[in-house]
């Protein structure tokens, strides 16, 4: 997968949805946070392994296969809609948390092509640090609507999210 290669400054209108490895145990921490952390209501959530997921990966032309990453589509159901991969996705998710966390935009200093390794490094030994699930947790009951879970379920979420 490859990232997109952004300032980290593009002002955003939309919602952000998450694409993460629904049995990694640093992944689904990441989610919690976010899901925590959602004062404005900004977030969706699918497990890469999703069929949902599966069909946005093709639509990006980004490997479907490849769980080593979290995608983020960045101004989700808008025309400026845009996949973000690893580090990016990662660093674009946080700063949208907004309050004292807007801090991590500092992380945009760090080149490139050092902050993909550095993610690469962790994303590969995630499972022996922060565990692996047998199969993807199932959110708690009042974070299943920020939950995608097929492809026709896109349109549906799309509707509500525009409410």
């Amino acid at each position: 997968m490859t990232a997109e290669r952004s300032s980290g400054a593009v002002p955003s209108s939309g919602r952000t949805l998450v694409l993460y490895d629904g049995v990694c145990g640093l992944c689904n921490r990441l989610v919690s946070f976010l899901l925590r952390h959602d004062g404005r209501d900004e977030f969706r959530f699918a497990p890469l392994q999703s069929d949902i997921a599966q069909t946005i990966l093709r639509r990006y032309d980004l490997n479907p296969n490849d769980l080593n990453t979290v995608v983020v589509l960045a101004d989700y159901g808008q025309p400026a809609e845009r996949a973000l991969t690893r580090s990016q996705a990662a660093l674009w998710a946080i700063r949208r948390v907004g309050g004292i966390w807007r801090l991590f935009v500092i992380g945009h200093l760090i080149p490139l092509p050092l902050r993909e390794a550095l993610y690469k490094a962790i994303a590969h030994r995630r499972y022996r640090i922060f565990g692996k699930y047998d199969e993807c947790p199932l959110p708690r009951t009042q974070d299943r609507a920020k939950f995608l879970r097929g492809p026709d379920e896109m349109q549906n979420a799309e509707a509500r999210i525009q409410k």
